[in-house]
């Protein structure tokens, strides 16, 4: 589009800026694997990266192209990876760009699977430095001469702790070392890291940017203000183009063609028309959330309440200098004498399960569930209670869903 349109203008009618076969206004499924050219040169030539096209399903497809140019101007990026999974996209970091003596510096406060991926790669030969990223302080003491990464979730999942975005960003553009933020608990409608220096942005689409709880995906999107040529990682075969498209180069190959995590092209398109009204339904949700978490803040039946939203919340002041909203991941803990299980069978509206971003309000036991696996000493180094409920609030009307959180507290 030559105007600069809004957020969701642009993402609306993004499909239409590229000629779609019959007019059609959403880009059709494509479910070929592979692609014919009647030149047999020039299949030689997309093969070796001298023009575009597409070569095979794994490593790319019109369509779950077409997601991935959204996901650009999401972003405000310069290109998009799509993956089958959210956990795809940070595994193709590890695949990608990382080799035996690299070290991360990671926040501590990660998503269950997130933590246990970089358990991992510890074990392969790549050292992590688990910090508080809450204090940029920490994640300088913990850099070192191999360091070649630093990663951050924006709202750490499950307790909602906020990452010191912007001084991080800095101390990253100050020593050279690619910053990666996890944007998926703010979404690109919230929040864009690329306003504090992020290099790579990690969006698990499975969540709010598809919304509706039916497709898997992931994508890493590469802002441009990273230098690869920087980079020591990067082999000779993928430095044939400009140094700003090497990092992406390099993924497409280690994390697609190499690793196989590819984003299949009807998940895409669930994905790209979910994705059209991810700012209406981050705009309900937050607030939603937000209502909540003031309601069980006041009511004396619950411990602590965990949303950046609140006054309470130790990061509250960055939230709000940051965020458009505090999004509608939330997390609380009931009173001792009060069965989180009992609890969670008497609502009536909000849904035991496992997903996050979804329309419908989620709810989840954490510390018996999701972070079961790490053991009760991973979890309290993590601010994680027994007793926490953490809350994917969705779209339900306000009154409803208050009124079924009261109840069960009630009852």
């Amino acid at each position: 589009m030559s105007k600069t349109y809004g957020f969701t203008t642009t993402i609306l009618h993004n499909d239409r800026q590229k000629a779609v076969e019959f007019g059609s206004l959403h880009r059709p499924v494509h479910t070929s694997v592979a692609f014919g050219y009647q030149d047999a040169r020039q299949l030689a030539s997309v093969f070796q990266g001298k023009e575009p096209g597409f070569r095979y399903g794994r490593q790319g497809n019109p369509t779950v192209a077409a997601l991935e140019d959204k996901v650009s101007k999401m972003e405000d990026g310069i290109a998009t990876l799509c993956f089958a999974t959210g956990m795809g996209a940070i595994g193709a970091l590890f695949q990608g760009l990382l080799r035996a003596g690299d070290h991360i510096v990671s926040s501590s406060f990660l998503f269950g699977n997130t933590n246990s991926l970089w358990q991992t790669v510890a074990a392969q030969g790549c050292s992590v430095s688990f910090v508080d990223a809450t204090n940029a302080d920490n994640v300088a003491a913990a850099l070192q001469p191999n360091t070649r990464l630093v990663f951050v979730e924006t709202i750490a999942n499950p307790r909602t702790q906020v990452a010191d975005l912007e001084r991080i960003g800095a101390l990253c553009r100050e020593r050279g070392v690619l910053y990666v933020v996890d944007n998926t608990m703010t979404s690109p409608y919230l929040f864009r890291p690329k306003a504090v220096g992020a290099g790579l942005v990690i969006n698990s689409l499975t969540k709010s940017i598809g919304g509706h709880g039916i497709a898997l995906g992931g994508s890493l999107t590469d802002t441009g203000l990273y230098d690869w040529s920087a980079f020591p990682n990067i082999a000779e075969a993928y430095k044939k183009n400009a140094p700003k498209q090497w990092g992406m180069a390099q993924l497409r190959a280690k994390g697609l063609r190499d690793f196989g995590a590819s984003l299949g092209p009807e998940a895409a398109h669930h994905i790209a028309v979910g994705a059209e009204t991810l700012a209406l339904r981050m705009e309900r949700t937050s607030a939603n959330a937000l209502a909540l978490a003031r309601m069980l803040e006041a009511d004396p039946r619950v411990a602590a309440v965990h949303y950046p939203g609140l006054a309470s919340h130790p990061q509250h002041g960055i939230a709000s200098s940051l965020f458009k909203a505090y999004g509608s991941l939330m997390s609380f803990e009931l009173k001792d004498g009060i069965d989180c299980f009992d609890y969670l069978n008497r609502l009536k509206l909000a849904i035991p399960a496992s997903n996050l971003g979804d329309t419908r309000t989620l709810v989840i036991p954490v510390a018996h569930t999701i972070f079961y696996e790490m053991g009760p000493e991973r979890r309290a180094s993590m601010g994680i209670a027994e007793s926490l409920i953490r809350v994917s609030v969705g779209i339900e009307d306000t009154a409803d869903l208050l009124d079924d959180f009261q109840s069960a507290l009630d009852a």
